[in-house]
């Protein structure tokens, strides 16, 4: 019922956090290039490329990356890039039915699928810092003598 649920729902944008690793990936798959590096050495702007343009847009609007990170190697900064296919979610590892009451509840691990995303979009989204899985609980009720999914938290 919970993957019925997800596959009936419209596929949604999710956000895609790019850190230093994930810059030199996109460097690599030709969706950036550099455009100026300022003096300090780790200041940069970046363009996306017409087939970066194609597969993903910027969190922040534009086609500019202005990569600004504390320091040389500061291992925080990130920006946020979208993909422009949508993604479904999937539902894995179900537990136990649990009675609450009138109820069910099912815990069970929540994906985003990255079917239909380009290989080097998908492993930019596996890089540290995107969350791919998430623990949800799945509440059903009996409706007219059959179960039925009443919520996903």
């Amino acid at each position: 019922m919970i993957q019925a649920k997800y596959d009936q729902t419209p596929g949604t944008p999710f956000e895609i956090t790019v850190n230093d690793r994930g810059m030199q990936q996109g460097v690599h798959a030709n969706y950036w290039v550099g455009a100026k590096r300022y003096p300090n050495g780790y200041w940069a702007d970046f363009t996306l490329t017409p087939e970066g343009k194609k597969v993903l847009k910027l969190a922040t609007g534009g086609d500019v990356i202005k990569w600004r990170p504390d320091s040389p190697s500061d291992p925080h900064f990130t920006i946020v890039v979208v993909p422009l296919v949508s993604s479904q979610l999937k539902a894995r590892n179900p537990g136990d039915l649990q009675d609450l009451g009138d109820n069910k509840t099912l815990m069970y691990t929540e994906d985003v699928n990255l079917n239909g995303m380009p290989d080097a979009l998908a492993n930019i989204a596996h890089n540290p810092g995107n969350e791919l899985s998430n623990r949800r609980m799945a509440t059903f009720t009996l409706v007219n003598g059959a179960w039925s999914l009443k919520s996903i938290n």
